[in-house]
């Protein structure tokens, strides 16, 4: 990362120099001593201060397309209503296309995302950005790709790779129709946290600031990818190992640092709820307050898991994952671990839970079995496969070859009635215990 940043500005342009005159004329001061070190600005900062016209220059050797207008209003049909995705804090975000009749040199055609910097929201030139720096520089299967942007005139807009299956938060708040299994929520924990820890472990640290469940994107895989570096800044270096900026991100999610926040959506992982609730009663408004107690006692953590999970997951497994969610969540910062400590943690329930043939691809979804008609009851059935059997040995006695090839026939059928019998009554077995919707049987192991 830091060559890239040499790439933009050079070696990492000049220090800002302190105010020599800070301390003159301060009795029993020294100068020396007192001197303030050099202040060295962001990448954002350094860019910032650029024309627009140097601004393309610099921005031109990211390697990233530079999309003109008339290419994304031709790649998202104008705009239009029937590819609007949906609209964050940034402004709207637009389904397009983009092949090599539109842009020559594309090395494969591909669907793509452009969001549209919304001038009057909360985001603006800064968070654009931002966005352009860090995901211009920096390149990891757990980061969602940028492409390319648009600076013209008055508009920004930004173009990324197309994410099939959207928001984490879509998956665990607004899908009514299924819930996510439990392997795939740590499929989902594990891909963020090796995102959160390739950041922080990059030659140049970054820290996200925003980690939260809209800013995690799933492809069709259910690979979780961060997206939305608007509020990401460079992070601490050498001894200074945790941040200590001032708090930043969404209520809810917000600490000093990426580790506290990463812990509130596994806590949502594992609960099901989000992380403020207004609509809930006392203490539950807020996840962490009303969960954190239960996460080291493995023998009440049923109480804060997701009713939807109908205890398809290992307790073991669980158990580990709220363990960590309670060190993430730890009061202290310095006492959290570090996203790398937390990959190595969860990634050994992931395999675990692959081990015990749980499968990734996608939430459970029930078919209706086909509807039956009112089995043979038992008696019937008994009483008809007895009364043939007595007649088949009845014509082991002398009845004649005809008459016997007939009673063996009848006692053939009513055994195949006895059989659909018995399948029908499990078929009914099992359409009553999905309405009733049992708890499943707990897997074995971590």
């Amino acid at each position: 990362m830091r060559r890239v940043l040499q790439c933009f500005f050079g070696g990492g342009g000049e220090p800002e120099a302190a105010d020599d005159n800070t301390n003159k004329g301060r009795p029993g001061t020294d100068l020396q001593k007192t001197k303030k070190k050099p202040v060295r600005r962001s990448a954002t900062g350094r860019l910032r201060s650029l024309s627009l016209d140097d601004l393309s220059r610099t921005l031109a050797q990211s390697g990233l397309h530079a999309f003109t207008m008339a290419e994304l209003k031709s790649a998202t049909r104008g705009f239009s209503g029937s590819h609007f995705i949906g609209e964050g804090g940034f402004g709207p975000v637009y389904k397009g296309f983009l092949d090599g009749k539109l842009r020559p040199g594309l090395l494969e055609s591909q669907h793509v995302a452009v969001k549209y910097l919304d001038t009057d929201g909360p985001q603006g030139h800064r968070e654009w950005l931002a966005e352009v720096v860090y995901l211009g520089m920096l390149s990891h299967p757990h980061l969602v790709k940028l492409i390319g942007y648009c600076c013209q005139d008055d508009h920004r807009m930004l173009v990324y790779e197309y994410m099939a299956r959207g928001s984490l938060e879509h998956h665990l708040f607004k899908n009514l129709l299924s819930s996510l299994p439990w392997a795939t929520r740590l499929k989902i924990a594990v891909g963020a946290a090796k995102g959160l820890a390739f950041l922080h472990d990059a030659d140049t640290p970054v820290i996200y600031r925003d980690f939260k469940a809209s800013n995690i994107l799933l492809d069709s895989d259910y690979t979780a990818k961060l997206s939305d570096f608007g509020l990401a800044k460079e992070g601490p270096q050498g001894d200074a190992t945790h941040v200590t900026t001032r708090v930043m991100g969404t209520h809810g999610y917000a600490a000093p640092d990426d580790v506290y926040s990463f812990g509130v959506v596994l806590l949502e992982l594992l609960t099901g709820r989000r992380s403020v609730d207004k609509r809930r009663k006392g203490r539950e408004q807020n996840l962490v307050d009303w969960a954190r107690p239960y996460l080291r006692r493995p023998e009440r953590l049923h109480r804060v898991m997701d009713p939807s999970l109908e205890g398809g997951y290992s307790e073991k497994s669980a158990a580990k994952a709220a363990l960590v969610a309670y060190n993430c969540l730890h009061s202290v910062p310095k006492s959290r671990p570090h996203m790398r400590d937390v990959v190595d943690a969860l990634e050994p329930l992931l395999h675990a839970s692959a081990r015990d043939d749980v499968h990734l691809a996608g939430p459970f979804v029930y078919t209706v079995p086909s509807p039956v008609k009112p089995p043979v009851s038992a008696g019937d059935v008994d009483a008809g496969v007895k009364a043939a059997a007595a007649e088949a040995d009845v014509g082991k006695f002398g009845d004649g070859e005809e008459k016997t090839a007939a009673r063996r026939k009848r006692y053939v059928q009513a055994s195949a009635v006895h059989a659909e019998g018995v399948m029908r009554k499990g078929e009914q077995r099992y359409a009553s215990s999905v309405s009733k919707s049992p708890r499943q049987s707990r897997d074995r192991g971590a």
